[in-house]
């Protein structure tokens, strides 16, 4: 009997959470439970989730930046079904397929001149691992560089280079020969690679955890720096690439031209599991050197032929709609929102980012209350007041948001790229209802406080109260 989808979700309905509970990871379920986010979600359209009683979400986190087109893009739909129904000749491996070739040829005609090559893989952290390689390789030197904050995956190599020790502890000793130096510093990153022993510095145009913008100059000096030592600059376009910044990469505002790309996450279409690495022709022939080393490095999955129909949909629909335009056009609507709130409350200090990455600063406020009512709440954890403005925008407003990093008061928002003035207009109005309260009065430490102990109660006293970044 083939197995049916509607079936299977209609007869295991709301056991969501014991399956991931008793199968899966519970703490995960915990933390949802602990800030009310235990939704049954049911459809997915454009920017926007709908739970099984029918209430509608603005998706500001669009899957960590999967869903640029928003989730459920028809034309995504139609090419993946088309695809199937045509029961292509699928993961053959020794072949070269054509749709691969195709999506490759259409991703180096948006990179500088210089990335002529394109590897396949799966997702953001295997384009990671293939680019440390793939240096280290072209270079013969033993040594990558990374930042602080940085966060460039989960899997050994690219877990060496991530900048936030928690993610890191435990799991013992990581990659050799990784060094971190702070972001936007050019004078750190130039002692390092005096040594001449550094392969590549991997880096993100901005960063993701915090969403850190470095300072005027920095990216100018960060290449020269590079050239001059031979070192192999990467870009970490995973999350700001496929055009959330306002152009289709992030490195693009700066005027660089890295010697590696890395891509994922939008490329996907939010249906088919897709990374890419793009590095210049000497890097990449340096690896596949000979007909001996045709596979020296590759992936089971990397060129499927799903994946690519939904990378190459992707890219059309990129061009048909002007979604790198809309994203730029969407950016300068929120800036334009946010403003006023920057002036209007003292606990918001900042928004920044490029385009559609944007981050909410939140730090001590001027005033003597305020002043001690932010003490208070950093005393009991660092950085608790961005978790209580994600709680009621979520509660209260129907947002999904997310704060930026673990013990750092920063609201991250990734809107998928095709939300417009309407969405602008409703987050900014939320936004505005949330810190009111946060400024004139406890209500907000309270309604917090009530979502704590209603989910507490519910799950029998947990006192696990913090989400996952």
């Amino acid at each position: 009997m083939a197995f049916d989808v509607a079936k299977a979700l209609e007869e295991r309905h709301g056991e969501n959470f014991s399956l991931h509970k008793e199968y899966l990871n519970p703490q995960l379920a915990r933390v949802l439970e602990t800030l009310g986010f235990d939704r049954l979600y049911v459809r997915g359209e454009g920017c926007y989730l709908y739970d099984d009683k029918g209430e509608r979400y603005l998706d500001f986190l669009a899957g960590f930046g999967v869903y640029a087109l928003g989730r459920g893009h028809p034309a995504v739909k139609k090419a993946l079904h088309q695809a199937i129904d045509l029961d292509l000749p699928n993961m053959v491996q020794l072949d070269c397929a054509l749709l691969p070739g195709l999506l490759a040829e259409k991703l180096v005609a948006r990179a500088h001149d210089g990335l002529r090559r394109v590897y396949f893989c799966n997702s953001g952290t295997e384009a990671t691992e293939a680019a440390i390689k793939f240096a280290r390789r072209a270079t013969g030197r033993p040594r990558v560089l990374f930042c602080d904050h940085a966060f460039h995956g989960l899997t050994t190599g690219s877990l060496a280079l991530n900048g936030g020790k928690d993610f890191r502890e435990g799991f013992g000793q990581l990659l050799p020969g990784t060094t971190q130096v702070p972001f936007g510093d050019a004078d750190a990153l130039a002692r390092e690679l005096r040594s001449k022993d550094v392969a590549a510095f991997v880096v993100e145009p901005i960063q993701g955890k915090g969403v850190n913008v470095a300072p005027e100059g920095y990216w100018q000096s960060v290449q020269e720096l590079c050239r001059r030592h031979g070192t192999l600059l990467v870009a970490d376009e995973v999350q700001v690439g496929m055009g959330r910044t306002g152009k289709f990469f992030a490195h693009e505002h700066y005027g660089l031209e890295p010697d590696i790309v890395t891509l994922s996450k939008a490329l996907s279409g939010g249906y088919v599991p897709v990374g890419a690495v793009l590095c210049t022709e000497k890097v990449f022939m340096s690896v596949y050197s000979s007909m001996e080393r045709a596979m020296v490095h590759s992936t089971t999955f990397g060129r499927n032929q799903l994946a690519m129909v939904a990378g190459l949909a992707t890219l059309e629909v990129f061009d048909d709609e002007q979604i790198v335009e809309q994203a730029r056009r969407t950016g300068e609507a929120f800036d334009a929102a946010l403003a006023p709130l920057v002036e209007r409350y003292e606990m918001l200090h900042a928004v920044r980012g490029k385009g559609l990455i944007i981050g909410l600063v939140f730090d001590k406020p001027r005033s003597r209350a305020l002043r001690l009512r932010w003490n208070a709440l950093e005393a009991v954890r660092t950085a608790l007041f961005s978790q209580m403005v994600v709680v009621p925008l979520f509660h209260r407003h129907r947002i999904l948001t997310q704060v930026a990093a673990d013990n750092m008061n920063v609201i991250k928002l990734l809107p998928p790229l095709v939300a417009g003035q309407e969405e602008v207009d409703y987050f900014a109005a939320a936004l505005d209802d949330v810190l009111r309260d946060a400024h004139h009065g406890t209500g907000l430490l309270m309604e917090f406080g009530t979502t704590m102990a209603k989910s507490a109660l519910r799950r029998g006293g947990s006192k696990q109260v913090m989400a996952p970044t």
